[in-house]
């Protein structure tokens, strides 16, 4: 079992900064090692879309063109853990940010997913 757990959402305004981090645990925890890791993000009325991967072994990130020099991936694997640095926060990146793993680096069909952590951006 793997579980997800998002952390570090919150309001800020245009302009600022937040780091959201994401924690696995579970029994088969370790084995996310092995696993591309992305944030996603829905905003209402919109569909779902991946922000950002970065490869199992750390060499390579993917990133949505509208985040691209903005955000960082970053992922520490003795600690099971994925991070999310945004940077120049606009309020067109308000949304619901999700941890999830096992997709490839365009986010497709990943196996787990967190349970989501609100990011506002008021203007």
């Amino acid at each position: 079992q793997v579980t997800l757990v998002e952390s570090g959402g919150g309001l800020v305004r245009a302009g600022g900064s937040l780091r959201l981090s994401c924690a696995g645990s579970g029994r088969s925890a370790r084995n996310l090692i092995n696993y591309n890791m992305q944030w996603f993000r829905q905003a209402p009325g919109k569909e779902r879309e991946v922000v950002a991967t970065i490869s199992w072994n750390d060499r390579d990130t993917y990133y949505l063109d509208s985040v691209k020099g903005r955000f960082a991936i970053s992922r520490d694997n003795a600690k099971i853990t994925v991070d999310l640095q945004m940077n120049s926060l606009k309020p067109e990146d308000t949304a619901v940010y999700y941890c999830a793993a096992g997709g490839d680096m365009r986010g497709l069909r990943p196996h787990y997913w967190g349970q989501g952590t609100q990011v506002t951006v008021s203007s």
